[in-house]
C-alpha cells in the first residue's frame, strides 16, 4: 500500500507510522529524514540540496520531489511506503502524482490524524527531554520518578524549543492554513480518510487498519 499520513505536529504520526511498518512492511519516508540523507550519501541531488539547506533556504519542490523518487525507488519501498509530511502544498501534491505516475504507481488512502488543538499542546508543552541520553518524559503522561531529572543518569531535564506552548500554538495555525487545501484535493479524488487520534497508540492503530481493511 502507499499511503500518506498526515496529521499536526504531535499528532503521533511517527509511533503510527512504526506500526505500519512493523504489520505491512510499509516504510515511513519522511522528506526532512531523506533530505539529509541524500545530503550526507553525497548523491546527485542531495548535492544540488546541500547549499540550499546550508543557507536556510527552502529546497524547490522539483528537488524535493526528484529526492523522494530516488527514495521510492528503493527496495524497501517495494511492499508500500509511508508517506509523512509530505506533500505540504496542492503543487507539490499534483507534482507527487505525476512522479508516482511515471513509475506506475499511485497514493492508495491518505489518513489524516484528527486532534484537537488542545490535545496537540497539552501533549507537546508538557514533553521533558534529558541532553545527557535523549530519553523523553512528559509531565503527566510519563513522568521520572524523581520530579525534573532523567531516571537513568539524574540530569535536569529541558524543553526543546519547538515544545514551548507558543512555539506549538504558531506551529499548530501553519499546519491548518497549509494543509487544509491537501486534505481537500484528496478529498475531492475519494482518497481521504480522517482517523480519530486521540487515545493510547493501539487503540489509534486499530482505527487506521479498520480503515486500511
Amino acid at each position: 500500500m502507499d499511503l500518506i499520513l498526515f496529521g499536526p505536529p504531535g499528532a503521533g504520526k511517527g509511533t503510527q507510522a512504526q506500526r505500519l511498518l512493523a504489520t505491512y512492511g510499509t516504510p515511513q519516508i519522511s522528506t526532512g529524514d531523506i533530505l539529509r540523507q541524500a545530503v550526507k550519501e553525497g548523491t546527485r541531488l542531495g548535492d544540488q540540496a546541500r547549499p540550499l539547506m546550508e543557507a536556510g533556504q527552502l529546497v524547490p519542490d522539483s528537488l524535493v520531489i526528484g529526492i523522494v523518487e530516488e527514495r521510492l525507488r528503493r527496495p524497501d519501498c517495494r511492499p508500500g511506503f509511508v508517506l509523512d509530511g509530505f506533500p505540504r502544498t496542492v503543487a507539490q501534491a499534483r507534482a507527487l502524482e505525476t512522479m508516482l505516475g511515471s513509475l506506475g504507481r499511485r497514493i492508495d488512502r491518505v489518513l489524516s490524524l484528527e486532534v484537537p488543538l488542545e490535545v496537540v499542546v497539552r501533549r507537546l508543552s508538557g514533553r521533558r527531554s534529558c541532553p545527557a541520553d535523549g530519553r523523553v518524559y512528559h509531565l503527566t503522561e510519563a513522568p521520572p520518578r524523581n520530579p525534573g531529572r532523567c531516571d537513568a543518569c539524574g540530569t535536569a531535564l529541558v524543553q526543546r524549543p519547538d515544545d514551548a506552548e507558543e512555539v506549538v500554538r504558531a506551529r499548530q495555525t501553519t499546519y491548518r492554513r497549509d494543509t487544509e487545501p491537501v486534505k481537500a484535493f484528496y478529498a475531492a479524488q475519494g482518497l481521504l480518510r480522517e482517523v480519530d487520534g486521540q487515545g493510547s497508540p493501539d487503540e489509534v492503530f486499530e482505527r487506521l487498519r479498520a480503515v486500511l481493511g
